[in-house]
């Protein structure tokens, strides 16, 4: 009896389970079984092998339909306007922040399955440049610029530093 309580003693004093999987790696599984699965959907389907830069931007502008960010097209009346004061019929998007957070974990996970860092399509210099466009399209048919933050050069900056203004951990993905 006392062999069982102290494996469940240390056990519970450890926080996790050893097997249980970060909410990070969770996601990226996710995502790359969602991948996967869209290769697979494919007519005809595309073995991961084959798979290049232009296979992950059609994913990725695949994923816009179940997107939840309004983006304003130039011809809107609200075009430019950070908080329009009515709806309109502009597009439903995914968000920039949740396409580059999406990028990132595929990437990794594309190396992790034994994919090469020099043919990886998520990594590719077009992904990049779509990223890209992505977010300045957004910012400016929000009418909200994205800047550089300037860092501090006073000695607390280091330890009051955050990583950003939004989180990209729930992108929404439509089947797991």
């Amino acid at each position: 009896m006392a062999e069982g309580s102290s494996s469940a003693t240390s056990r519970s004093s450890s926080g996790d389970l050893p097997n249980t999987p970060s909410r990070y790696e969770s996601q990226k599984r996710r995502d790359w079984n969602t991948f996967g699965q869209y290769l697979k959907n494919q007519r005809p389907p595309v073995p991961l092998s084959q798979c290049n830069s232009n296979h992950v931007l059609e994913f990725l502008r695949y994923l816009d339909q179940f997107g939840k960010t309004k983006v304003h097209l130039q011809g809107c009346i609200f075009y430019g306007q950070p908080e329009p004061p009515a709806p309109c019929n502009c597009p439903l998007r995914q968000a920039w922040g949740s396409l580059d957070a999406l990028i990132g974990r595929l990437r990794a996970a594309y190396e992790e399955n034994g994919g090469s860092p020099e043919n990886n399509p998520f990594a590719s210099g077009a992904i990049r440049v779509y990223l890209r466009e992505v977010k300045e399209c957004q910012a400016k048919a929000r009418g909200v610029p994205y800047k550089k933050k300037k860092k501090k050069t006073s000695s607390t900056s280091s330890s009051s530093s955050t990583k950003g203004d939004h989180d990209d951990s729930s992108s929404s993905m439509p089947f797991s």
